[in-house]
């Protein structure tokens, strides 16, 4: 093992960075534990100075009095903040441990007939609750322990003192080897959560997107739209359907590979036309659809379909779509001279509560292109049944 890995728990850097948001969550977790647990001591300490108990006298009440309005001030922060506390992990994690290691360190001081006990827990949990590193984590614990040792040699007598140097060097021994391990463990769960989620998002993408033109495919498709139907959206939405003209020719005649590279070359179009670039090869789960992302998928075969949203008018839409079919009778490659294409579309009207009838709008629109001598845009201006 590399100091470096052992720095990092036994893993490379690269594999802990990955797991930094986790380690931020948690943390954040952690930090608020020990601070609630925190108040909660303060406040019965308080409630002792004041009552005389247990040889905690009313002298105390300033010193437990302003650690609790600390403690809760920084539990506001925490709780009302959570974001914020891990966009900020490390001055949580040193706030923390400072407040907590400062106020184990002035108890020791307070009682200085007694070997100090709650700076040693306070130590271990510390240690124990807050992902770093080791270098980190080590050189924290040394100088927290010097500061202490320090001060319980200046206020103790030299038994009680030398007797806290002794009880300290075994607890920081102890806690060195159980923080490499318990983070160690928790390092490793989180690496293996990290990589189940890469596994789902690999299993999603592939069940949502076409291989050959990272579109969606034809399931994935209806199953988004249905979505953003059944929120009742009131935005101007339009369904096109989008067919290669003599495709089986591009096929038959140049062979097909030659159709493979066609049917890419329309994806990609699509999606430049569209923006939808940073859409593609995402999980599908993550998008917001509340935004008015258009959406590209293909059908089967060279039959593609769009959902258009964004726009306001159908002039728009036909501007869109217009650019797309420009792109497409541009392209130029081997024997090709242009890919041409038919485009049906309709606007999705308030009775469409799913896609079945705006898509068959759309198609009837596609045919009707087709017998208008293909290569253009048709707009439905049909009602079929089951339309309003």
């Amino acid at each position: 093992m590399t100091a470096r890995s052992f720095n990092y728990y036994g893993y490379t850097k690269e594999s802990y960075l990955e797991c930094s948001d986790l380690i931020r969550t948690t943390n954040r977790k952690h930090i608020t534990i020990l601070n609630t647990w925190f108040i909660l001591i303060n406040l019965l300490y308080l409630v002792f100075s004041y009552l005389n108990l247990f040889g905690v006298n009313q002298e105390r009440i300033p010193f437990y009095a302003a650690y609790l309005l600390a403690g809760i001030v920084f539990e506001i922060w925490l709780t009302a903040f959570p974001k914020t506390a891990e966009r900020h992990n490390y001055l949580a994690v040193f706030s923390s441990i400072i407040g907590l290691l400062s106020y184990g360190i002035l108890t020791s001081i307070f009682a200085p007939y007694m070997p100090a006990t709650m700076f040693l827990v306070l130590l271990a949990l510390t240690a124990l609750s807050y992902i770093g590193t080791m270098a980190i984590m080590i050189c924290l614990s040394i100088l927290a322990v010097g500061i202490f040792l320090t001060t319980s040699y200046l206020f103790k007598t030299f038994s009680i003192a030398y007797n806290d140097t002794y009880n300290a060097v075994v607890v920081m021994t102890l806690v060195f080897g159980l923080h490499y391990t318990f983070q160690r463990t928790r390092v490793s769960q989180f690496i293996l959560y990290q990589r189940d989620l890469q596994i789902q998002k690999e299993l999603e993408i592939k069940s949502s997107f076409d291989a050959l033109t990272t579109l969606l495919n034809r399931g994935r498709f209806f199953a988004i739209t249905e979505e953003v139907l059944r929120s009742k959206t009131s935005e101007y939405i339009t369904l096109c359907i989008l067919d290669l003209d003599e495709f089986k020719g591009i096929n038959d005649n140049l062979g097909h590979q030659m159709g493979d590279k066609v049917i890419q070359t329309v994806g990609k179009t699509l999606i430049q036309q569209l923006g939808i670039e940073n859409y593609i090869s995402e999980m599908t789960s993550s998008w917001d659809l509340t935004q008015k992302i258009s959406i590209a998928g293909r059908l089967g075969g060279d039959e593609f379909i769009l959902f258009i949203r964004g726009k306001k008018t159908q002039n728009e839409v036909r501007e869109l779509l217009q650019r797309v079919l420009d792109s497409l009778n541009k392209v130029q490659f081997d024997k090709l001279n242009g890919i041409h294409a038919s485009f049906g579309v309709t606007e999705i009207i308030s009775t469409d509560r799913d896609i079945d009838n705006a898509y068959k709008r759309a198609d009837e629109a596609l045919y009707e292109s087709k017998r208008a001598g293909k290569n253009q845009i048709h707009f439905s201006t049909k009602a079929l049944p089951g339309d309003a």
